[in-house]
């Protein structure tokens, strides 16, 4: 296991409880903690390793009374194979034109955030949120983060996607996608672009977050094999019975 030093001690909190935006009728705690100071990269690193994960500059991870049922999970890239389907999903976005650039707001990035909160998350809190909001969520981070764009061949906008670099690997923060554009697939399409710049960069996972099996919108998380979870002893690999 690799072994992080910080240099102060930090301090971690839990939330008080609020619906849970998964599965009904349940509640949602969080233990939270500030990510900052001169070893903030480092202790995200070693928090990452143990489940956690972050948004803005707080890492996070679900402390539910009575619930377990988020899972976090990674790709072992080096193993993964796409099945027939995700080869035909590249196939059909081999058009794209696709770029890495920096964490940076944009008009443009913002109301296709908003389109695709509305038509996939209308009533959330996301859906709520303003540009200064989407702006917060993207910009504000301690560690090294960057966007990729995927457009059209006209230059036209209809997938971004924010992603962490971490030591072992790529962590996939948020996407969002063009909701006119279902035969495309674009978020499987993403996670297989994270894959294969995890490779490219020599690294060994692809961080997905967390996995829900009750939930429909996190059921694409169990398609990515071979797929590792972290439990109360570490992280382990899903057998495909549970997928």
């Amino acid at each position: 296991m690799d072994h992080f030093p910080l240099k102060r001690p930090h301090f971690f909190f839990t939330t008080a409880p609020l619906p849970c935006p998964y599965i009904p009728g349940r509640l949602e705690r969080k233990i939270v903690t500030e990510l900052t100071g001169p070893d903030a990269e480092d202790l995200h690193e070693a928090l990452s390793r143990a489940g956690f994960r972050r948004s803005h500059s707080i890492a996070y991870t679900p402390a539910c009374p009575g619930c377990n049922a988020c899972i976090p999970v990674r790709i072992v890239c080096e193993s993964f194979q796409a099945n027939r389907t995700m080869r035909r999903i590249g196939r059909n976005n081999a058009d794209l034109i696709i770029r890495r650039i920096p964490a940076r707001a944009t008009s443009e990035h913002y109301r296709l955030f908003s389109r695709y909160q509305d038509s996939r998350h209308a009533g959330g809190d996301m859906a709520l949120m303003g540009y200064y909001d989407y702006r917060s969520m993207v910009e504000d981070s301690p560690i090294e983060t960057f966007m990729v764009e995927f457009r059209l061949p006209d230059n036209t906008l209809i997938a971004v996607c924010l992603a962490d670099r971490m030591a072992d690997g790529l962590s996939a923060v948020y996407s969002f996608f063009e909701p006119d554009q279902p035969t495309r697939s674009l978020g499987t399409y993403m996670v297989l672009w994270l894959i294969e710049e995890t490779l490219r960069l020599n690294l060994p996972y692809v961080y997905l977050g967390y996995w829900i099996t009750e939930s429909r919108k996190m059921s694409y998380k169990a398609r990515f094999k071979p797929l590792e979870a972290f439990g109360p002893n570490g992280w382990h690999r899903v057998p495909s019975t549970e997928s």
